[in-house]
């Protein structure tokens, strides 16, 4: 992916960056995706898309590191938020083999994880996408419109 930090900021009621994410958002609790908001997308942003990984997760997963949680895309550039479990954009798969989001669950006794939340800016709409795109599927399509990105990074113990 290439690395196109902005202006664009990704901030989270539910937690602070580098805080604790509560458990409900984790896959020990009711597993609902966390809200989330954005501000300050670039100049010619025409669409979003959303990914939360953890690069802490100890195996290799279908050719990656880490374990990707969430994928969703097809986001109108005329927003800036998500709410709680939301259902707004398209569901990518995530490394559970879902649709849509999968919350934290390390395995027991791995200490705390590191799950990184990426907003991505593109200067074209993806609503031609379709549903259940992977990861690096989906990288492969939007890359080349990539405008902007940023991250909010959360935490998690197994309880």
């Amino acid at each position: 992916m290439a690395f196109a930090l902005s202006t664009l900021r990704l901030s989270s009621p539910a937690f602070e960056d580098g805080g604790a994410i509560p458990a409900k958002h984790t896959g020990e609790g009711d597993d609902l995706s966390p809200a989330l908001v954005w501000q300050d997308a670039p100049k010619g942003t025409k669409g979003f898309a959303l990914i939360c990984h953890d690069p802490d997760a100890p195996l290799v997963q279908n050719g990656t590191y880490g374990f990707v949680h969430w994928v969703l895309y097809n986001i109108p550039a005329s927003t800036g938020s998500l709410e709680e479990a939301t259902r707004v954009g398209t569901r990518g798969k995530n490394d559970f083999g879902k649709l849509g989001y999968g919350g934290p669950m390390p395995p027991e006794g791995h200490g705390d994880h590191r799950y990184y939340f990426w907003v991505l800016a593109m200067d074209k709409p993806t609503d031609d996408l379709p549903e259940g795109l992977s990861l690096r599927d989906l990288l492969v399509k939007v890359e080349p419109h990539l405008l902007g990105m940023n991250r909010l990074v959360g935490t998690y113990r197994r309880g």
